[in-house]
């Protein structure tokens, strides 16, 4: 690469980042704005992680205070660390390309001097300080009612630091690239209920992935799902070996790099499709 070839790279990539700063602050001040909201859809969120907690829990306690080794406060804690993780995991729909195509509005995106996927990363990332925010009163209260069992350490701590946002990296990828499925159709739904259902049965978002039977769990360790929920959650309220923290991080990364090529090989077919329609 020749000096000014980088000199232009260097050149894109810091205004990259001024980009994402400039969204980043401009997310976490709107949604400061509808804080009350934010709380109020944050509180809804936990009927599901509470349900699960409450079943599993009353499962423990009839089979003498575990399921597979795992106790009540283990439980506690991992569905705790759950409410986190999956707030951290809100990403752009795959039901707004439907209105992003239909309506017109990609059309304003393309005329930006960077790829559209960068705003939603850069957006909903700042949305996340909100959410981490808003987040510590509720586990307090969750911790007080359910008395979870910790043992967490600082090497655990920084991975999962990382880990929750290398979810993040990855479900995002994954989203927008079924998201740009509308480029050949206008409806979704179809294939997102598809997405929902496997991840739901195999990311560890129902319940650990230590329950799954063999087989389910084979299928999991095949499967990008158990990195954007079950190992971030191990992380913090499982009992993960040092290898077992590196290597995850090190899927997260491969899984993160498989999702942005598949986004450019969608997009890049996609694209050529695309006709706004007007109202």
């Amino acid at each position: 690469m020749t000096q000014v070839a980088r000199a232009g790279e260097r050149r894109r990539l810091t205004g990259l980042a001024g980009f994402y700063a400039v969204v980043m602050r401009t997310a976490v001040q709107t949604q400061f704005q509808y804080r009350t909201a934010n709380y109020l859809y944050m509180v809804g969120m936990i009927a599901e992680p509470v349900i699960y907690l409450v079943v599993w829990s009353a499962v423990a306690e009839a089979q003498g205070g575990s399921v597979e080794g795992i106790t009540a406060g283990e439980f506690a804690a991992y569905y705790i660390v759950w409410t986190l993780v999956r707030n951290m995991n809100i990403v752009f729909t795959p039901y707004g390309w439907e209105g992003r195509i239909r309506k017109g509005e990609l059309s304003g995106m393309l005329v930006r001097p960077v790829h559209p996927i960068h705003y939603d990363l850069a957006y909903f990332a700042g949305w996340k300080f909100v959410v981490i925010l808003l987040w510590v009163p509720i586990a307090a209260v969750l911790s007080l009612v359910f008395r979870p069992t910790f043992d967490v350490s600082a090497l655990e701590l920084l991975v999962f630091l990382v880990a929750i946002w290398g979810a993040y990296l990855i479900r995002s990828m994954l989203l927008w690239a079924l998201g740009m499925v509308t480029f050949w159709t206008t409806r979704v739904s179809a294939l997102y209920e598809l997405y929902f259902t496997a991840e739901l049965l195999l990311s560890g978002r129902l319940l650990p992935l230590a329950l799954l039977p063999g087989w389910a769990m084979t299928i999991a360790d095949w499967t990008p799902f158990q990195y954007t929920f079950g190992f971030p959650i191990e992380v913090l309220a499982g009992d993960l070996s040092t290898g077992e923290l590196w290597t995850g991080l090190g899927l997260q990364a491969v899984w993160t790099a498989i999702g942005a090529l598949l986004v450019a090989v969608v997009w890049r077919f996609g694209i050529r499709r695309y006709s706004a329609v007007g109202n």
